[in-house]
Formats: structure tokens, sequence, C-alpha cells
């Protein structure tokens, strides 16, 4: 899933793992539950008020997520919209295909962003490529009638205060565990940062490695950990993160960054991480955890359609948004998100808004759910659908009022590389965490200054 991840967005966690993406989620293809017919998606919202006519382009990558989702909407669209002629440019390599017609100015008229290569969104406004939806996103609605700024979960990130994307799947750092071995030795979920402490001290002495990440790629930890960790530590507002994005002075060595870090150093002085996540990869820390060396690995909602494989009978993935907050403090979701965007040159613009608003519907999210094992950027009630029961979990976490979704924004690539390093060092024994605010803040300075 990892390399497929990289070029998705161009959010802070996306940039935080985009030198580790190298492996892709296998696609779950569950034909059960009822998806939107195209009769019935009929009755509200501009998307089938009008028969759409002309030619069509929808520009999409195909990774683990696979295929057959886009084939059952266009197909469904296309049914709405028989004079529609659709053309779909999609595959592996997409993204380097269609570079040229971009270059040219000849884009597809809709444009999913996701895969090794894919747009970049921050360069792709700044060249003039892409559509303002400012306005139209505020008053859109689905063909079900529900306004689309309602129902989606994260919404779309702004470049300069306007929109220019719509994040079409919605997925989240977090960290995973296995609910059989917890039953089996008495032990609770954590809830906050002191309840896992807790139960870490009991799972180290069971001779269990309580906690365990790829050091290689350490964006998972950071964004599995450290940036929910500093959102919680600023009392749940996520406007910490804009901070950072903007390199703000001082921000490296304020309270609430310093306060998270502490947490980790927490953990690794109580001797909960694992000493071995230094040297691994994804996949390696991945497996020590499936093999139960390990109760806690941070990680993306892709993990166990990645592992599929591997997962040993009996092993029931659980999923906690964040573990780093006060007692009674909200959870905190670090989403990764991967857009639609619709061409500023686009022949049709009009039959990609109305896509849109065709996929944004409560039917289109289950039907994606069980057809990639990932969920759809929409609030939905899973419960009943043949989703996987991590994502049943995850979404119920997303509907609800005690979570706060952080905001996605842009990082600049040297301060993430040198994030990753110093949190690597910070984990390893090798600094504390005033030299890592040193570290960071030296970098910081660095990029200002180039600016």
């Amino acid at each position: 899933m990892l390399k497929r991840k990289a070029g998705s967005t161009v959010t802070v966690l996306i940039l935080l793992i985009s030198v580790m993406m190298a492996a892709c989620s296998g696609g779950n293809t569950n034909e059960g539950s009822p998806s939107p017919k195209a009769g019935e998606a009929t009755n509200g919202g501009d998307a089938g008020a009008a028969q759409l006519k002309g030619d069509f382009e929808i520009q999409y990558f195909v990774g683990g997520y696979g295929d057959s989702w886009w084939k059952s909407m266009i197909a469904q669209f296309k049914e709405l919209h028989p004079d529609l002629k659709i053309k779909e440019s999609a595959g592996p390599k997409i993204n380097d295909q269609m570079k040229p017609r971009w270059i040219q100015n000849d884009p597809p008229d809709l444009v999913y962003i996701d895969g090794a290569g894919g747009l970049d969104v921050s360069q792709a406004v700044k060249d003039g490529q892409l559509l303002d939806l400012t306005d139209w996103f505020a008053n859109a609605e689905n063909v079900d009638g529900e306004k689309l700024s309602e129902v989606v979960i994260t919404q779309p990130s702004p470049i300069d205060g306007k929109m220019y994307t719509v994040p079409l799947v919605f997925g989240s750092w977090g960290t995973f565990y296995d609910k059989a071995l917890f039953a089996k030795n008495g032990w609770e979920a954590p809830t906050d940062f002191d309840s896992f402490l807790a139960v870490s001290e009991k799972i180290k002495s069971a001779g269990i490695a309580p906690y365990i990440h790829p050091g290689i790629y350490t964006g998972y930890l950071t964004g599995g950990f450290l940036f929910p960790a500093i959102v919680s530590a600023n009392g749940d507002d996520a406007s910490i993160l804009q901070d950072i994005s903007d390199l703000k002075e001082g921000i490296f060595k304020s309270e609430p960054v310093l306060k998270a870090v502490g947490q980790l150093v927490t953990m690794r002085d109580k001797g909960y991480i694992d000493q071995a996540a230094v040297a691994l990869n994804h996949t390696d820390s991945q497996m020590q955890f499936l093999q139960h060396k390990d109760a806690f690995i941070p990680n993306g909602l892709w993990l166990p359609n990645e592992m599929a494989k591997d997962t040993p009978e009996g092993f029931e993935f659980g999923y906690i948004p964040s573990i780093s907050q006060a007692p009674g403090g909200k959870y905190v979701a670090n989403p990764y998100t991967s857009p639609f965007a619709i061409a500023a040159k686009a022949k049709n613009p009009e039959a990609a808004k109305a896509f849109i608003q065709f996929v944004f519907t409560k039917k289109a999210a289950i039907e994606w759910a069980e057809k990639t094992g990932a969920l759809m950027n929409l609030k939905v009630d899973l419960d009943g659908s043949q989703a996987s029961e991590v994502s049943k979990g995850a979404i119920k976490f997303y509907s609800s009022d005690n979570l706060v979704v952080a905001p996605a924004v842009p990082i600049n690539a040297d301060v993430t590389k040198e994030l990753e390093n110093a949190t690597l060092a910070l984990t390893d024994n090798k600094i504390q965490p005033d030299e890592w605010a040193d570290r960071m803040e030296k970098i910081a300075e660095k990029v200002r200054s180039q600016q």
C-alpha cells in the first residue's frame, strides 16, 4: 500500500511517509451490499436533475483499492446519463502516462489523485491547472439531497483560502492490537495514555514487547503517534499542525510539542518500545506484531488487507485512533486522504461535478468499503454491510463527537526528513527532547530562509 499512498496528497501524513510507501493493500471484492442504482439516485441534488451530454474523461489510479468500485460507479452514472460518452483513463501507471497531457494543457475532466507520480496539488494550483471548487462545494448536494459539506468526514484542505480538491478516500493512522490476545490475557484496550502505560507494563511483564514501529520508515511513528499526541497536548486544538506547516518560529520548542515528545521518551525510558524497531522496515515490524512478539503497532487502516496472507488464524485486529490523550480526552484521528480534482481546462466540468455528487452517497460509501476494505470520506453506518470489522470499528470513531479530526496540511519535505531522523534518534536514546527541538528549529530556520 505504501507506494500507492506516497503520491496521494500533500497532506502532512502523506509527506511523512513519502519515502517509504512500498506496498499495496489488497482490495476486498465482495459484492454483497446494495449499491446506489442510477434510477434511484435522482431525488434532490444537481447531479440527477438534468441529462448530461458530450464527452467526459475520468483519470484514476488503480492500486491496492482495485477498480471494481470505479467500474460500478461509472456504469451506474452512465445509466443515469445515457448520452454521456465516458472515457476511463486508468491503470497502475496512469499518472506517468497522463503527465504529458497535463503539461500540454489537455487534461481529463476529473482526476482522482492517488498513487506514485500523482498530481502535486500545490504545484498544480500554482500552475493554474485545477478548478476553484470553493463556492461550488459550499452549496453542492449529493444525489440524495444531502449537502456534501455536511456528510463528509474531513473537509477539503484550502490552499490560500480556496478549495481545489474533495477528499474521496478517508484513511487514518492509529494504533493496532490483537483483540484475541488481549482477551486471552485479560488486558483492556487503552483509552488514553495513562491506561496505555498501565497495560504496557502488564504486557512487558508477560514477556512481550509492548510497542513496535518501523524505524526505517519513522513516518509510521510520527503519523500514528506523535502528531495526534501534539494535538491532544494542545487541548484538542488541531490548528497547531498548521503552525508546524507554516514553520512558525519556536513551534518545535512549544509546550504542546515538547509534551508530546516527552510521551515518546516516557515509552522509551520504561522499555516499552522494542529496541529492534530501529532497524526494521514496515513489513518486518508488522510480522513481529502478527507473531505476538509485540502487542501494539502504529499503522494505517490498510494493515489488515496488506497482511491478510500472513495473519494467523484467530488474530482479531483492534484499532484505536490515538493513545496519547489524557484521561477523558478526545481521540484524535490523523488522516491520510486521496482526493478528486477538476481540471481548470476541463471540457465538461459540469459532468465532473455531477459525478462527484453522484458518488458521495451512503450507498456508494458502503460499496467502497466492501470492495476495497477501506473507508470513503463520508459518514456512514457500516453495520450490516460486508465491510471489514476494522472498517466498521473505525467508522464508529469517525462518526463520534468524541473525536478530533486533524487537518490535512502540507509539510516541507526537508522538515519531514529531519522530523523522522530526529524522532528515530530520540526513541533510540541517542538524543533528548531539547536536542530534538534544536534540530527541528534549525531545519525550520533553514527552510524559512530559502522561501
